[in-house]
């Protein structure tokens, strides 16, 4: 879904929709009012990050139907609303994706990326169209549901309209996130926890985190990070000496969450961020980005942090580093070779741009991939992240 958008949507549920589910409590906690289900013809926001458009007909079921069934349903092209029990909904949820076939007899790692990628398409179209119903105060109409409001509320704000749709998979990421962010999440050489948001890339494979630790301190440096995400790096930078941090993300969501994980961190003082596409106004004595490292369209909002059309924003970075430096200053590019290996990238690709642009490698330390699809066997790409590598290049601006 684009920012800002919610479609409204009139939706027409197939007859014998199962009766108003209620949630059930936990021990001892105050009884929820049942949820609202969404009532034949009524009007309801529709939510997707992939831009899919609003269904136009709801067809409602319930716990009699089958897996086998919803997949020739679903690729018949129906939406079908769930009105049973939460946990038969999720059950439901996995068997369709282990009915999904996925190719294995690929001859390059060229060809296991596309077959993968055709396959996680595939799974999304087909998941995606089992969706379920949430009322005013955003009750998940299903039987023992849990609470989904704090969820929704911190993802899309208050409600727009008395009934909201969306595709149960993707809500339940939402909730996943939640956890995530009440939790937060503990980053090698930070003191203190980052809480990530809903849609804002996960820093749970810290080996380009880890890269930073070497750097010596940086004694009062301004820094910029352009594509922040959750802030880590700025966050790191801070913590070892440097006097400020202008941030930027093209996100809105990376944002806030930047902005909150400054906040919890007590470094708001030092650090500020913007919704901006590249380089804050300004030079910097450092420049940090660790951009999307797949030079391949993303499919939808949350694929922006990994994928990177033709390589467009990976380009405009380095052709505008130069600018954003001062005398003297130092540009750090943190970037995963996996394209390479994976055929999507020549090898002498990079060190091209960086002649392009008018920059020369003042040093650089690589790691090898520790994260753990790196390590499973079964994991389709494997041939290709068992080998990869991630890379710290310190730039520097090529005398006039």
């Amino acid at each position: 879904m684009s920012k800002g958008s919610a479609p409204r949507a009139t939706a027409s549920p197939s007859k014998g929709s199962a009766p108003r589910a209620t949630a059930s409590p936990s021990k001892g906690s105050a009884p929820v009012a049942p949820a609202t289900p969404l009532p034949p013809g009524a009007p309801f926001t529709w939510r997707s990050e992939s831009n899919e458009p609003s269904p136009t007909r709801l067809h409602a079921v319930n716990d009699r139907l089958s897996a086998d069934t919803a997949l020739k349903r679903v690729r018949n092209g129906e939406f079908l609303l769930y009105s049973g029990d939460f946990h038969n909904a999720k059950q439901l949820l996995g068997a369709l994706g282990r009915r999904l076939e996925r190719a294995s007899n690929a001859r390059s790692p060229l060809e296991a990326f596309r077959a993968e990628r055709r396959a996680r398409q595939l799974e999304h179209e087909t998941l995606s169209r089992i969706v379920v119903s949430l009322d005013r105060d955003y009750r998940l109409a299903l039987a023992r549901a849990p609470d989904v409001a704090q969820a929704c509320r911190q993802v899309w704000g208050e409600p727009e309209t008395e009934f909201t749709v969306v595709p149960l998979k993707q809500l339940l990421g939402m909730l996943g996130a939640t956890e995530w962010r009440r939790k937060g999440l503990a980053v090698p050489g930070l003191t203190g926890l980052i809480h990530p948001h809903y849609g804002v890339y996960l820093p749970t494979r810290t080996d380009y985190v880890e890269l930073l630790l070497w750097l010596p301190l940086l004694k009062g440096q301004r820094v910029f990070d352009v594509g922040t995400g959750t802030g880590v790096l700025s966050f790191l930078l801070l913590q070892r000496g440097a006097a400020s941090v202008q941030a930027t993300d093209c996100d809105s969501r990376a944002v806030a969450c930047a902005r909150e994980n400054a906040e919890q961190l007590g470094l708001s003082k030092s650090f500020q961020v913007a919704e901006a596409d590249l380089f804050p106004e300004g030079k910097a004595d450092l420049v940090v980005c660790n951009p999307p490292w797949i030079p391949e369209p993303p499919k939808n909002r949350v694929d922006r942090a990994v994928f990177d059309e033709d390589s467009q924003f990976l380009r405009r970075f380095l052709e505008g580093l130069p600018a954003a430096l001062t005398p003297g200053g130092e540009g750090l590019l943190i970037l995963s070779d996996l394209a390479v290996l994976l055929g999507l990238r020549p090898s002498g690709w990079l060190q091209e741009q960086f002649t392009r642009c008018g920059l020369t490698v003042k040093s650089s330390r690589s790691t090898v991939a520790r994260h753990s699809k790196a390590q499973d066997t079964s994991d389709p790409l494997h041939m290709a992240r068992s080998r990869e590598t991630t890379t710290l290049y310190c730039l520097t601006a090529v005398a006039p």
